[in-house]
Parts: structure tokens; C-alpha cells; sequence
């Protein structure tokens, strides 16, 4: 490869002169002034027209350009020099080999930079997407960073010619070792990475488990999620039992309106329409109950001892439920002794039929 390249370089060069020291600092020379004029027409009209778009994310990038492609440039000289004044073969490998750790070096930097601007503007925007946000960003941003590195880490060597079989071998072997070893933290890590992308419910949202558990969700993180009960009682669950149960999220659905139902029995006998009534008024008068839609009252079953209605209505947030519930069981058991409507209760009646006869 090194005489295919001297065999373009040095003709090109031979105009100037067969003085080799002279063509060398040419190259150099040639190479400033090609970075130069890149750095003032390319990047410029290119950062003019970032300039024109709503986004500031080409802006960031394009300004990051600017340092590897001047090096990258520049280095290209430098070896270019190295290939025209013909060093030893020993230095010639050590000085390209130099020279592409160190490009690789720039370009890494500008990956790394350029990454983390990236990913940040995603979980910034809020049309982003999903599984990209505050939370998951240091995830995300670890990952890459990781495979870049791995990446250069394999680059650097092959520059070097240094051969990696043996060190893939025993990377190998420890990640097969690592995996038996956290399997439980990895299928926990896993599980959070697809609950973050599905997103089946998210913080904020009320979520009743399949154990019976109900709260607020306050935190998923990428081992587990944590939930706070009405009673301020935290539970923290991990990923993998999240991701492999059956979840009733409360304030999911196309709005996070949700739907009570207060249920009530009246005696036979009672004028249920009179019933209807009062149910409709104590429901339309209920300032947390909202209007639409409005408050619905069913007539659900001739049960043994009592006519079954259920007053159906919707509040704003399900953590209201507890509270709302409340206020009508009260002002229904008001309304109805006012109005002298039954409520019945399950009793029984002892009958006696007869008597044993005393002793004389």
C-alpha cells in the first residue's frame, strides 16, 4: 500500500522539484491550505444552512466537524511527507501506524461529543422517540459509548497490527460467564429496556398489580419500578415481574379520566324512580365528578333482600376515587334517611315454633 501511495504522491510533487525536503513540507503546506479553505467555504456555508433550520441539533454537529476533518486533513499531509522522504520501513509502519491512532483519536472524540448531543436533543423533543427520554438517556448513552469504544479499541490494534484473536477468545469466555453470573440483573435490564419501549404505563399513572397492589408509579428505572400506595408506602418491583404480569393501568385509555361506581340496595317496596332521582342529584352535585360524561344510574338486580342500583360516575384523576367515593356513600345515607327510603341490611328472623314443656 505504501508504494501505490508514494507512486501517486511523488509525481504529483515532482513539478516542484526532485528535492525531496522541498516536496515534503509541499505536502504539508498543501495540506494546511486544503484544511484552511475547507474550514472557510465548506463548514461555513454548511453552518449557514444550519442556521436556516428549527433544529439546533445540525448546528452542534456541524460545529463539531470542523476539529477532525482539519486534522484529518492535516495528518494526510503529514504522511504524505513521511511517504515522499522515504524513512526505513521499521519507522514508516510506526509512523503511519501513529498517524491513524492519532485520527483515530480525533474522530473518537467527535463520536463520543457528537452522541451525547444527539441523544440529548432527542429525549428533549417531545414528538422524540418513546423509548428515548430522561430516564433512558444515560442507557442509551452508556450503550453507544461502549461500542464506540469497543470499536476503537479493535481499530487502534489493527493500526498496530496487533492480532486480537486471542483477545476476542477470552472475551468471549467472560461474557458467557458474566451472562450465567447476573442473569437475574440482565433479564431485569432487558425487561426495563421493553417496558420503557412499549410503554404500558408511565410516572404518574395509577396501576393496581396482579397481587393486588395499587399506587402511583414514581420512578421505572432499568432494574426495576417503583410504586407509591395511597398510603405513602413505597413498593419497588423489579423489571422482570413487571414485564411477565398482568397490569390494570387506571389512568391509561384514550384520557385519564376514570370511572367509580358506587353501589346501594333499597328495600322492596321503595319507589325506585324516586331512587333514580336522588342518585342522579347527589352525583350531578358532587363538585369532582365531572359532567361529561355525565353521572348514569343503573338498576342492577333483584337481590335476596334488596333492589341492587349502581351510580355510575367519572372523576378527573383515580387518585381522587377514595375521596369522592366517600362524600357520596355519605350524602346517599343522608338523602335516604331524609327521604325515609330503606336501606336494608342482611338480618334474620328466629321463629319459634314450640316451646318444651317445663317440669312440674
Amino acid at each position: 500500500m505504501f508504494e501505490e501511495f508514494q507512486s501517486v504522491i511523488l509525481p504529483a510533487l515532482s513539478v516542484f522539484g526532485d528535492n525531496r525536503y522541498i516536496q515534503a513540507l509541499l505536502a504539508v503546506a498543501l495540506s494546511l491550505v486544503a484544511g484552511w479553505m475547507f474550514d472557510r467555504i465548506i463548514i461555513t456555508a454548511l453552518k449557514n444552512l444550519a442556521s436556516r433550520t428549527r433544529f439546533d441539533l445540525d448546528d452542534h454537529v456541524i460545529g463539531l466537524l470542523h476539529t477532525p476533518i482539519y486534522s484529518s486533513i492535516l495528518l494526510l499531509g503529514i504522511a504524505s511527507a513521511t511517504l515522499i522522504l522515504s524513512p526505513p520501513e521499521l519507522y514508516l509502519n510506526i509512523g503511519f501506524s501513529l498517524l491513524q491512532s492519532i485520527a483515530l483519536f480525533v474522530w473518537v472524540v467527535f463520536l463520543l461529543r457528537s452522541n451525547r448531543i444527539m441523544l440529548t436533543s432527542i429525549a428533549s423533543n417531545e414528538k422524540r422517540i418513546k423509548i428515548v427520554h430522561h430516564q433512558t438517556l444515560p442507557l442509551f448513552l452508556n450503550l453507544i459509548n461502549i461500542v464506540i469504544v469497543i470499536l476503537t479499541v479493535y481499530f487502534l490494534f489493527s493500526a498496530w497490527n496487533i492480532d486480537m484473536t486471542a483477545w476476542l477468545a477470552s472475551a468471549g469466555i467472560v461474557g458467557i460467564a458474566v451472562g450465567f453470573a447476573a442473569k437475574d440483573t440482565l433479564a431485569n435490564l432487558f425487561s426495563g429496556v421493553f417496558i420503557m419501549a412499549d410503554a404500558p404505563f408511565k410516572i404518574g399513572d395509577f396501576i393496581v398489580l396482579d397481587t393486588g397492589e395499587r399506587g402511583e408509579v414514581t420512578h421505572i428505572g432499568i432494574r426495576s419500578t417503583r410504586i407509591l400506595t395511597r398510603a405513602d408506602v413505597e413498593i419497588t418491583v423489579p423489571n422482570a415481574l413487571m414485564g411477565n404480569t398482568k397490569i390494570i393501568n387506571e389512568s391509561g385509555g384514550p384520557h385519564e379520566k376514570h370511572r367509580c361506581k358506587v353501589s346501594v340496595g333499597v328495600a322492596y317496596g321503595s319507589d325506585i324512580d324516586k331512587v333514580r332521582e336522588i342518585l342522579m342529584a347527589i352525583g350531578n352535585a358532587e363538585e369532582n365528578v365531572c359532567t361529561n360524561p355525565p353521572p348514569q344510574v343503573r338498576f342492577r338486580l333483584f337481590g335476596a333482600s334488596s333492589l341492587d342500583f349502581d351510580l355510575l360516575i367519572w372523576i378527573a384523576n383515580p387518585r381522587l376515587r377514595g375521596r369522592v367515593v366517600d362524600s357520596l356513600n355519605c350524602e346517599i345515607y343522608r338523602q335516604f334517611n331524609e327521604q325515609a327510603i330503606e336501606i336494608p341490611y342482611s338480618k334474620q328472623d328466629l321463629y319459634i315454633k314450640e316451646l318444651p314443656a317445663r317440669d312440674a
